[in-house]
């Protein structure tokens, strides 16, 4: 365990971080912070454990096809195509959620949907592929 003092606005903190590893693949972390700045009463320890980053299926964009990727990171509310369905520029393809506003993700095109690389509730980041039109 390493211990850590850290001044915020002139508060004294001292934080201690310890790593447990069960596995090279797996990692699991657990921070413990004490907050005890000069002029405070030590507070109990509040521990929190981080877990594992969920892994995403792979975004292979069939040969011919346009991908439409996320403009923003945010979470996927809703996808409103199916793989195969036929889609008309402008229509709506999924909800993004991000910074607490709904934005629909429109078709650039008319096409097909060849592919989904998401699914409803998924974190994306900016860049990550959502559908693929061919």
């Amino acid at each position: 365990m390493k211990s850590y003092l850290i001044r915020v606005n002139g508060n004294e903190y001292e934080v201690e971080v310890e790593e447990i590893t069960k596995n090279p693949e797996e990692k699991k972390s657990v921070v413990q912070e004490t907050a005890t700045p000069k002029e405070e009463i030590k507070k109990p320890v509040q521990k929190v454990e981080r877990k594992k980053e969920e892994t995403k299926k792979a975004a292979d964009v069939p040969q011919g096809a346009e991908s439409i990727n996320a403009p923003m990171p945010g979470t996927i509310l809703s996808i409103d195509v199916n793989e195969g369905d036929e889609v008309k520029a402008g229509q709506v393809l999924l909800i993004l959620e991000a910074m607490k506003m709904e934005n629909e993700i429109l078709s650039p095109r008319d096409g097909k949907v060849a592919a989904i690389h998401t699914t409803k509730g998924a974190s994306v980041n900016t860049g990550d592929k959502l559908v693929s039109i061919e």
